[in-house]
């Protein structure tokens, strides 16, 4: 059983910035990939962010390219969110993930608890 907890959520002002982590703990952890995800009040889970266990490739949804930086510290089981830049509708709870489905990496078995950002403008 994977355990996630992730931290670093709050609230701040548009244009401030933010670094979430999600410690990975369990027996025997290993992960190819890990992402985040987010939930905005009254709108669906969406996609934000993904990296490789293995080489750190990164994918990014597009309402955070070049905003967001997904990083990893395999030897802490740590996967971080560094978002830069954000935006009123950046406002969510974030979610750190492990453990894919599949090879496609779109969906995830193991969900932490989720930590809150709110951004204001």
């Amino acid at each position: 059983q994977v355990q996630l907890v992730e931290s670093g959520g709050g609230s701040v002002q548009a244009g401030g910035s933010l670094r979430l982590s999600c410690a990975a703990s369990g027996q025997t952890f290993s992960s190819p990939a890990m992402a985040w995800f987010r939930q905005a009040p009254g709108k669906e889970r969406e996609f934000v962010a993904v990296i490789s266990c293995s080489d750190g490739s990164t994918y990014y949804s597009d309402s955070v390219e070049g905003r967001f930086t997904i990083s990893r510290d395999n030897a802490k089981n740590t996967v971080y969110l560094q978002m830069n830049s954000l935006k009123p509708e950046d406002t969510a709870v974030y979610y750190c993930t492990a453990d894919p489905v599949d090879i496609t990496w779109a969906d995830f078995r193991s969900w932490g608890q989720g930590t809150r950002v709110t951004v204001s403008s």
